[in-house]
């Protein structure tokens, strides 16, 4: 009768080995999709703010009304400026597959950028014109 009484504890503690390693390899399956989608998160948000960071570096620097496309190569990323019809600009700034774009105009020979800030989505219908050359 004892034999039989050790028998099913034995049984019992291998279930709850078993219930718990299944937890755990599901938890541990769990942890590694969050992983993943932590680190694509975290290289979004660095495409982000390396492709602004390029944007406002394209801003500073000294553009001319010349050749219709520009290009400048910067630490964080790749900057154009494509001189539109009638004296509109669109400065466009990419890192890795992400691209921003602010407008502008030539007034006197210079670039002047709009305040308004820049835009996510191409500004312009030829979408052509809104890649990096």
């Amino acid at each position: 009768m004892k034999r039989q009484q050790g028998m099913s504890s034995l049984a019992l503690v291998l279930l709850l080995l078993v219930m718990g390693s299944l937890i755990l390899t599901g938890l541990n399956q769990q942890l590694d999709v969050f992983t993943q989608i932590v680190s694509n998160e975290r290289g979004a948000i660095v495409q982000q703010a390396e492709a602004q960071s390029a944007l406002e570096w394209g801003k500073t620097q000294h553009w001319s009304a010349a050749p219709d496309v520009q290009c400048q190569n910067g630490l964080l990323g790749r900057v154009c400026l494509r001189v539109l019809s009638g004296d509109r600009v669109l400065l466009i700034a990419g890192s890795g597959e992400l691209l921003l774009w602010r407008g502008g105009t030539i007034q006197d020979n210079r670039v002047v950028f709009s305040p308004h800030g820049w835009s996510d989505f191409c500004p312009l219908k030829e979408t052509a014109l809104c890649q990096l050359p």
